[in-house]
């Protein structure tokens, strides 16, 4: 390396120089006005050039020409020894250093430094670039090289717009350019470029199919490139293929109780009629819905139908009036009850008085008060719409009858041992309450149950594309503090941003906690407070358990008393001639219409 003094007009250009976009005349003259104030203040690299007497720049293009426009004679340089390459990759080096290059130069440059035995992974290291950055400035290559001159001029598309006009034919961007190329002097409309050029692309990170219907299909995959480097970028622009492929490979694989289904307006899955989606997780009697979203993936639904309630009619055997009612039948006469429905309705009334009165006043063991409340629950005049997903019935009192049947010994009394209280108790407790946002919602109740028991615990990870989806913004944004996500300008990088995140954590919404609102659970106190003293079927006065014996006898009329209010009572127990007609009239009409008689009607079996 050395320094002399030269004539700059005997300098050579070099061709495989990088800056090959020409500078804008202001920034010349800026040059030109600074060359001639205090001269070139840093000498141009030169080196001798090859089989020839002259020199060839190498870094200083600029400089020499506007020293030549400036009318100086000599100016100092610096000759090296020329490289390998020509000092191709010096001169990358050197305008990187002073003032990065377009796109399209750097294209040029790699191209270049390519076809003189540099490999990509050399290029890499040399420019500190990574190699995927190397592979996609090669893509402009697949540029129409009109397009390449003007955004060489500093006219450059975003990566989403060159990512998809480099992935079109030549022949389709010259008939995209002919109809969009700007006038002298403006710029392009990239948008309305890549828009005439743009494919639906189905990327084989989506694909559910294997390698053998992408065979069967012909599906060949693309490399875009221009992806995100730590995702499969690997797509095809035949749809129809794909979608095909994919519908085959739900077809093979559809669970038991599953079902294809079709995307509606809204793009969400069509379900059948009054089917209720499942969010959580399913239970045993619920279906599953396939189907596809709008990419393209296979995506799942759950969903439950509504219970079938069986009605005995014409097609029923056992029903009156159906085909078989006739068939070995005592044709010989009915004879009359034991006890008329008129005493079996007394009867019920003298019970319920009793049990409620022994409720109220009898010693129960704690246990046995628990055995009790579960067979509560089984009776047939419990409707509890219930939010159970491991519950096949969603309606009425069979779902407790599976739980209180466990509770009875052999004998038909209650025999049972603590732990298995303890898991009838669970059980009927999971039937009967649920917050799911629809008629089974047990309101405050479960939200007080599930704090007192810790649930919060066992909500699950929130932290999903498909509940952030829900979220509004300022809702969102709220959900990335205590973590490292900042939000983003467009929602749905935010979300994208928080998913990634919540993979390796929990993340439970606040409004999701079991804890109900101060305010609303105040209000409901209250308003269960004030119509506590309503209640005229509990005792007024008398203490419950048997704690004091007798009191409150005058809090609620007697057995005895109460039977005496009932006009049909008295009737039956005079043995009145009414009463008498109304049992025969009761009689004939269960003997003409062929009923079973008030016993089966009532389902109580007659003492």
């Amino acid at each position: 390396m050395q320094l002399m003094k030269v004539d700059p007009r005997a300098l050579k250009d070099n061709p495989d120089n990088t800056r090959q976009s020409k500078s804008t005349p202001q920034a010349d003259a800026l040059l030109l006005a600074t060359i001639k104030a205090v001269g070139v203040i840093q000498p141009p690299v030169i080196f001798a050039e090859a089989g020839g007497n002259g020199y060839v720049i190498e870094a200083g293009h600029r400089r020499t020409r506007m020293a030549i426009a400036a009318g100086i004679e000599e100016i100092d340089v610096i000759v090296v020894e020329a490289a390998h390459d020509n000092g191709a990759m010096r001169s990358m080096i050197e305008n990187i250093a002073r003032e990065p290059l377009n796109p399209v130069d750097q294209w040029r440059g790699i191209e270049r430094l390519v076809a003189l035995g540099w490999t990509e992974e050399a290029i890499a290291i040399a420019l500190a670039l990574p190699v995927r950055q190397i592979r996609k400035l090669r893509l402009l290559a697949n540029v129409l090289p009109t397009m390449l001159d003007h955004m060489a001029k500093g006219d450059m598309p975003n990566e989403q717009q060159l990512r998809t006009i480099s992935a079109a034919s030549l022949d389709e961007q010259k008939e995209v350019w002919k109809a969009h190329k700007p006038k002298k002097g403006d710029t392009a409309s990239w948008w309305a470029i890549a828009n005439g050029l743009t494919k639906t692309r189905m990327f084989a990170r989506d694909a559910s199919f294997g390698d053998d219907l992408r065979q069967a299909y012909g599906i060949e995959w693309a490399e875009d490139l221009f992806g995100p480097a730590d995702e499969d970028n690997r797509f095809t622009t035949n749809v129809e293929a794909f979608l095909g492929a994919q519908q085959e490979w739900m077809s093979s694989n559809l669970p038991k109780k599953g079902s294809i289904v079709e995307l509606n307006n809204w793009g969400q899955p069509h379900l059948p009629p009054k089917a209720e989606r499942v969010y959580g997780k399913p239970g045993k009697g619920d279906c599953t819905a396939m189907y596809l979203d709008r990419e393209g993936k296979v995506q799942s639904a759950y969903f439950r139908l509504p219970e079938i309630r069986k009605t005995k009619g014409k097609g029923d055997p056992t029903a009156p009036g159906g085909e078989d009612e006739n068939e070995g039948i005592d044709v010989a006469a009915k004879t009359r009850p034991d006890v008329t429905r008129i005493g079996l309705d007394m009867i019920g009334d003298f019970r319920t008085n009793a049990l409620h009165e022994a409720l109220a006043r009898a010693p129960i063991e704690d246990d046995t008060l628990m055995a009790m409340l579960v067979l509560a629950f089984a009776g047939q005049n419990v409707s509890v719409d219930s939010g159970s997903e491991v519950s096949g019935h969603l309606y009425g009192s069979r779902r407790f009858a599976r739980q209180a049947v466990r509770l009875i010994g052999e004998s038909g009394k209650l025999e049972f041992d603590m732990d298995t209280l303890r898991v009838v108790a669970r059980l009927t407790l999971i039937d009967a309450l649920s917050a799911r946002t629809n008629r089974s919602d047990s309101g405050i109740v479960v939200r007080i149950a599930g704090d007192a028991i810790g649930a919060d615990a066992y909500l699950p990870n929130m932290g999903t594309e498909e509940f952030l989806a829900c979220l509004s913004r300022p809702a969102l944004e709220a959900s990335c503090g205590g973590t490292s996500v900042a939000p983003r300008p467009r929602v749905r990088d935010t979300r994208a941003a928080l998913v990634e995140h919540f993979k390796e954590e929990r993340f439970v919404h606040p409004a999701a906690f079991f804890a109900p609102d101060d305010a609303k659970l105040t209000e409901w106190l209250a308003k269960n407070m004030e119509q506590g003293g309503e209640d005229d079927d509990a005792p007024a006065d008398g203490p419950i358990g048997g704690i004091e014996d007798g009191a409150g006898d005058e809090a609620e009329p007697s057995v005895e008393d109460d039977a005496v209010d009932k006009p049909h009572v008295s009737e039956a127990e005079d043995g009145g001639n009414a009463a008498d007609a109304e049992l025969e009239e009761l009689d004939e009409a269960d003997a003409d219409t062929g009923t079973e008689g008030p016993d089966t009607a009532y389902g109580i079996a007659a003492e």
